[in-house]
């Protein structure tokens, strides 16, 4: 049975083998006047003493389990020890810490209090960690020994950033996560905050120009269920547990996962993965039972190339959810073949997530599609004037507003968030088509569109032909400049086993023009031992186009 909180009223009593269409009719938003994250994804359910929220493999062989009691207790005594150190409602408090329970507590106890949480990636270096904490002006960072040296570093250039706390280790002027807690008191009564009253600020992986800080209210997290809903083939189900290997400072993994899942009541599985291993992922997965996953795209293809693994594991997954580039038909295939699942791609970005979805169990899936909208989301395909696009035209993927998982806007940035929208449409940059049934096919950003000899071309079919060739594992199409055609169109690509001669790029070639014609063909093929990736696993096509822009300067 399909689960009434979307935070919509639709109904518990609709079957499962219900259709897409009858969602689409049956839902509508109904948020409360007053609504907290932390509240809802934790203190609810810590009723039960022995309801598990965190699972935390150590990678030592070792774990441990928190229960939502024990998660709600933290988060209190987090939250007081915040305002010991000065933290009042409205101020920032950054979260610099991979995958681990201290990272929910920070998040949780941030919440409660009204204060705005900032997640930082473990991996940036210094000059990213100082462009965001001094552009969110956060007063207190969250982090471990590992970055200790650079928070310490940054506090004392950065006048905002006042307490540097430690969730391991001990540092001279840091103060230690569990000795705050232990001073504070256990009792909290969380501020009463709307819907709309800030909660995060998510800085977007900036593949183009400066990072922007994307601040989400508390209706966030209401905003993503039915969107992480759908791809989970209508969770949750009991016996629901969640994981993925994309790190918690991303939307993805914050409220694609870890989020939704601790506000439906069920445990999600936290590992600090310090380089993505596909037979680790299979190893989590079978050991914690794992049933429902999100994995990045980069993370899928370096499954794929893991032979047989249902021979090897013991994993019985209920869904697979990918987002962040197209599936392509093999990868779909492989889905089915090798797990026994179709992979449902869903879409959205920092700004507004999950908006567009495939979900196998109401909809057939097309391959190449990343799906309808969501149900709860107006989502079209416009054009430059704002005018909605017919069947099979490209354009813009825009979302009509109000919508409870798009932004209040870009964080000091009233400018950026101006151009975002374009009349009652909130602009997403990307380029896509819809047919008549309402599904959504991917061209690519907008900066992405290749043009060559008069003809726009979407790197995302390119792409998605090559790696049908069994030797390819990852391709990106980019536009090199020309003098004739404008740009042509130029492939980089990675290969299984790696290298890669003129004889496999001529086949790559021929596939490409068999399949999709002579104006779309790769004139140029280069083999690469990885592409450039942003810290979500988007393909970063801007550095490969400045490359063979500097190249030609050069020459």
């Amino acid at each position: 049975m399909i689960h009434e909180d979307f935070f919509g009223r639709l109904s518990s009593r609709i079957p499962r083998r219900t259709s897409y269409e009858e969602l689409r009719r049956s839902f509508a938003w109904a948020l409360p006047e007053t609504y907290n994250i932390g509240v809802d994804a934790c203190d609810r359910h810590a009723w039960d003493a022995g309801r598990i929220a965190i699972i935390h493999d150590r990678e030592d062989g070792t774990a441990e389990k928190w229960t939502f009691r024990e998660l709600k207790e933290a988060s209190d005594r987090f939250a007081n020890a915040l305002g010991g150190l000065g933290v009042e409602r409205g101020e920032r408090v950054a979260v610099l810490l991979s995958q681990r329970p201290e990272l929910a507590v920070a998040h949780i106890a941030a919440y409660k209090m009204g204060a705005v949480a900032v997640p930082l990636f473990a991996l940036f270096g210094e000059d990213a960690l100082r462009y965001r904490l001094a552009d969110s002006g956060a007063r207190v960072v969250v982090t471990d020994e590992a970055h200790l040296e650079v928070a310490s570093d940054l506090r004392r250039e950065l006048p905002a950033l006042e307490h540097v706390v430690l969730v391991d280790g001990e540092g001279a002027g840091a103060e230690r996560f569990d000795d705050l807690l232990a001073r504070a008191s256990r009792r909290f009564e969380p501020v009463a905050t709307a819907p709309d009253d800030p909660a995060i600020i998510i800085y977007t992986s900036g593949t183009t120009g400066p990072p922007k800080g994307a601040l989400h209210g508390h209706r966030i997290l209401p905003g993503h269920l039915p969107g992480v809903s759908l791809p989970h083939e209508l969770a949750p189900r009991p016996g629901d547990m969640f994981w993925t290997p994309a790190d918690w400072a991303w939307i993805g993994g914050l409220f694609d996962v870890l989020f939704p899942a601790l506000h439906w009541g069920l445990p999600v599985l936290s590992c600090r993965m310090g380089r993505f291993d596909p037979e680790r992922a299979f190893d989590l997965m079978e050991r914690w039972g794992v049933k429902n996953v999100f994995l990045p795209p980069t993370a899928l293809k370096m499954m794929r190339a893991v032979e047989h693994p249902r021979e090897r594991w013991d994993i019985e997954l209920e869904s697979l959810a990918c987002g962040g580039e197209p599936l392509g038909e093999e990868t779909l295939e492989w889905g089915r073949e090798e797990l026994g699942l179709t992979i449902n791609e869903f879409y959205g970005q920092t700004e507004c997530n999950l908006i567009v979805s495939n979900c196998s169990s109401v909809m057939e899936v097309k391959p190449g599609s990343m799906g309808r909208a969501v149900p709860g989301h107006e989502v079209a395909v416009i054009d430059a004037c704002g005018d909605v696009l017919g069947p099979g035209e490209v354009g813009e993927v825009a979302v009509r507003r109000p919508d409870p998982a798009m932004m209040i806007g870009y964080w000091n940035n009233e400018e950026a968030t101006e151009e975002k929208f374009a009349g009652g449409w909130m602009k997403t940059g990307d380029l896509a088509s819809m047919d008549e049934e309402g599904y959504f096919r991917f061209v690519g950003r907008e900066d992405d569109v290749i043009n060559s000899s008069g003809y726009r071309i979407g790197p995302t079919e390119i792409e998605e032909t090559l790696v049908r060739h069994p030797r390819v594992l990852m391709a990106a199409a980019v536009g090199k400049p020309d003098e004739v055609r404008g740009q042509v169109v130029k492939a980089f690509v990675v290969t299984r086993g790696g290298g890669g001669d003129e004889s496999l790029a001529e086949e790559l070639k021929e596939l490409v023009r068999g399949k999709l014609g002579a104006h779309e063909y790769p004139r140029e093929v280069e083999f690469v031992s990885e592409l450039p990736l942003t810290t979500t696993g988007k393909i970063r096509r801007n550095v490969l186009r400045e490359r063979e822009s500097e190249k030609k300067s050069v020459r």
